[in-house]
């Protein structure tokens, strides 16, 4: 049995954490396989789109597997953040836009997870937190930085701090979540959201993103600099001539990502 499932229809890559009957708890060969499944996607133009979800009902991602945890020597465990790390990193830096479905629990590493997508759905059922410090560590694949990012230094040390549980409503309140949706219906607005995705061009697509997280890490000149050199790259490309055409007819553009 695999630990991640992956599959492609139409555009529309679907990973899913394949470990329900542990939380989809992430240990060495399920980051391993992960990893393995997204550099595959990183480099195929027919994947327009990426939806990460965790198998069964209860957990999107429980976090690192605390059991192969307590197994480890110092330097495994040091493996294994750095494994963990580079990872999230991986999913995050994907040319393609990630949609997290957070169908289950995401505690710890299971909401770093979610906060590497570019967008979040959660389950009306849902709990979520970077509670690690709780267990007298910090959040170590990236939570501290995307958290505050995305909410805000203050916000972010206020989870991080006291190591809180939010509900789904909180979390769309304190903009974690981009939409809530009753439970087993976070796929369906997922497809829903990536289907609307796949009809804009993909290299387009692709350099949005870029511009918009390069943006985000540098002032406000340089993120404009940042914004004209990826709008640069599409001037020669065949799409933005099919969108010019598609316009002019009167009809749906065809993109081929070239």
């Amino acid at each position: 049995m695999s630990e991640v499932l992956f599959e492609v229809e139409q555009g529309i890559a679907t990973l899913t954490l394949n470990r329900a009957d542990i939380g989809n708890a992430l240990n060495f060969p399920t980051l391993c396989k992960l990893r393995e499944v997204v550099r595959n996607i990183s480099c195929r133009r027919d994947i327009r789109v990426v939806v990460l979800t965790g198998a069964g009902e209860k957990f999107f991602c429980a976090g690192a597997d605390l059991k192969e945890r307590k197994t480890m020597s110092k330097q495994q465990v040091r493996e294994f953040l750095m494994m963990i790390r580079d990872t999230f990193t991986e999913i995050a830096e994907l040319p393609q836009p990630v949609i997290g479905v957070m169908n289950g629990y995401a505690f710890g590493g299971g909401l770093e997870l979610a906060l590497s997508c570019d967008m979040r759905i959660v389950e009306s059922h849902v709990q979520l937190g970077l509670t690690e410090t709780s267990l007298g560590i910090i959040p170590g694949a990236g939570g501290t930085q995307r958290l505050a990012r995305l909410i805000g230094s203050s916000k972010a040390k206020e989870l991080i701090f006291t190591a809180r549980r939010l509900s789904s409503t909180e979390a769309l309140d304190w903009g974690i979540a981009n939409y809530v949706e009753q439970s087993q219906t976070g796929m369906g607005k997922a497809l829903e959201l990536a289907n609307q995705m796949c009809a804009n061009a993909p290299l387009a697509l692709a350099q949005a993103k870029f511009a918009i997280d390069r943006g985000l890490e540098a002032d406000i000149r340089t993120g404009i600099w940042v914004e004209a050199k990826a709008y640069e790259t599409l001037l020669p490309t065949e799409d933005r001539l099919e969108g010019l055409r598609a316009f002019d007819e009167k009809r749906k553009p065809n993109y081929q990502g070239k």
